[in-house]
């Protein structure tokens, strides 16, 4: 939690949080992801200063834990001084306690965007799914929370002026804002409609353009005039010295050989992330075997 300090920006984990979309899919399927096609609304989780704040947390908890659909979780919330935003005690369940940093006792709005990450612990220690290292670990119950229809709240959450900061998880505010979009394009659900912070709307925004940025990249048809023409490069310089690599060290496609066919090129899923790997033979449509997106290609 920053609380106060510098908040980083940018894209520093996106090569982590683009994996951890691909483990979900993975992991729940396309079914089961698009279950969760409605967020959590901001009425659900509205905390006032006059509600009572352990009765009012634990009305909080239960909702998340109903959208998260663990219906025999149960979520016993306390309140302590601690460095860390909140804290969760992963057991077998169904009890679980949480602990939330003192600093929520007065700024309650935000007790919902805690709970949406710790809840997601369980969540995923139930499904058995993680990732090696506490920092990556972090990233995917931050990415799931998010892509699942609770990050709103995170991003939310995150404000910042010339005089104070405060911004919640392990995503920066971009990568919100990038994970939410993707959410969004998949769904076609707008969160924005939810903020009540202007540096969310603003993070929100970036993260939109670079998640529309994915669906605009070579070999997609709606790759713009440049990236076409560094690709129709990179085809001609691989089909002439097989093997070889893209003329740019970040194009995110490759093309490999193929001794019973044509030559081949992979890239990544705009939706889920997973490599893709098509003939290089003009237009072509592909169906990622994962998410079911549909792709129009010009190989």
């Amino acid at each position: 939690m920053a609380n106060g300090g510098p908040v980083e920006h940018g894209y520093p984990h996106l090569q982590t949080v683009r994996a951890a979309v691909t483990a979900l899919y993975r992991r729940l399927s396309y079914e089961t992801i698009r279950t969760f096609d409605t967020s959590v609304a901001p009425a659900d989780v509205a905390f006032s200063d006059v509600d009572d704040l352990h009765l009012g947390a634990h009305r909080v908890a239960r909702e998340i834990v109903r959208h998260y659909r663990l219906p025999d979780a149960r979520l016993v919330v306390c309140f302590r001084e601690m460095t860390h935003a909140a804290n969760i005690e992963l057991t077998s369940g169904p009890e679980y306690f949480v602990e939330l940093n003192d600093r929520f006792r007065t700024h309650r709005r935000d007790i919902g965007a805690a709970l949406a990450h710790e809840v997601m612990h369980v969540y995923l220690h139930r499904l058995g799914l993680s990732f090696p290292g506490t920092r990556d670990n972090e990233i995917l119950t931050d990415t799931a929370a998010t892509y699942l229809g609770a990050g709103w709240l995170l991003l939310d959450a995150f404000r910042e002026d010339g005089a104070s900061s405060q911004k919640l998880g392990y995503l920066t505010p971009e990568e919100f804002g990038y994970v939410l979009a993707k959410r969004s394009l998949l769904i076609g659900e707008d969160p924005a409609v939810w903020f009540t912070s202007p540096q969310a709307y603003e993070a929100y925004g970036k993260g939109l353009a670079l998640a529309r940025r994915d669906e605009q990249q070579p070999p997609l048809t709606a790759a713009g005039w440049a990236g076409r023409r560094r690709y129709a490069r990179d085809r001609r310089h691989a089909q002439d010295l097989p093997g070889a690599a893209p003329s740019r060290a970040d194009a995110p496609y490759a093309f490999t050989p193929d001794s019973h066919g044509p030559l081949r090129v992979s890239f990544p899923c705009p939706t889920c992330h997973q490599r893709i790997r098509i003939p290089v033979r003009g237009r072509v449509r592909a169906r990622c075997g994962l998410c079911r997106t549909v792709l129009e290609c010009d190989t």
